[in-house]
């Protein structure tokens, strides 16, 4: 009888308090993972989409650019010069560039340059059609014959007095017309005009102040 009282009456089986809450901790730090990659993946997305809208821009600024090409009198020597104190008769053998500052090349039609002497056209060179390569310069010479025939006597006191001073001041003007071609796919007219004007030091025989805008 002592026997049975002696002996204990098993205890049930021990229930931690804190599961439930452990639980929710890691359902809520499984959430917050969660939340933190999806925070991180739309990062990058956003970080992607501002450089894709940064190159797209850049790209358009200057690759994509059409921008008219400049033609330009560099430079010229003189050749069968005859100059009378009220007349004059030669040869100018002008250097001209095509400067394309575009990433595609320029190809441009057949070209007249009128030369010029205060307003009253004296000569003409023709440039035959050619393309300028992207990102480049062309060079090139031609040659006309300037003489003052078409001056008439109404000028032929300024052009005497010019002549006099030793400086013979000349003006060249042209119109090119030609097409830009960007990646073989994108096409634009462009006319680059010219505007230069020089002096030509009668006694040296050499182009002053050559300017071009």
């Amino acid at each position: 009888m002592a026997d049975k009282e002696n002996e204990q009456t098993p205890l049930p089986p021990q229930t931690n308090p804190y599961g439930r809450v452990d639980e929710e901790l890691a359902s809520v730090a499984s959430k917050e993972l969660k939340r933190k990659k999806r925070m991180k993946i739309l990062l990058y997305v956003a970080i992607f989409a501002v450089f894709q809208i940064a190159v797209i821009t850049l790209f358009s600024l200057t690759i994509m650019k059409f921008r008219t090409p400049k033609f330009r009198v560099r430079s010229a020597t003189f050749e069968n010069f005859d100059v009378q104190p009220s007349s004059f008769n030669m040869r100018i053998n002008a250097q001209l560039t095509v400067r394309n500052a575009n990433f595609g090349h320029f190809r441009y039609r057949n070209t007249t340059v009128d030369f010029y002497y205060r307003d009253i056209k004296v000569g003409e060179a023709f440039v035959d059609r050619a393309r300028a390569k992207w990102r480049s310069t062309r060079r090139f010479n031609v040659t006309a014959d300037l003489t003052s025939t078409n001056i008439g006597t109404s000028n032929a006191q300024f052009l005497a007095s010019d002549i006099s001073s030793g400086i013979l001041p000349l003006r060249a003007q042209s119109r090119m017309r030609g097409r830009i071609t960007i990646m073989f796919i994108m096409k634009k007219n462009r006319s680059p005009n010219m505007n230069c004007t020089m002096n030509l030091a009668i006694q040296s025989r050499q182009l002053q102040d050559l300017m071009c805008r």
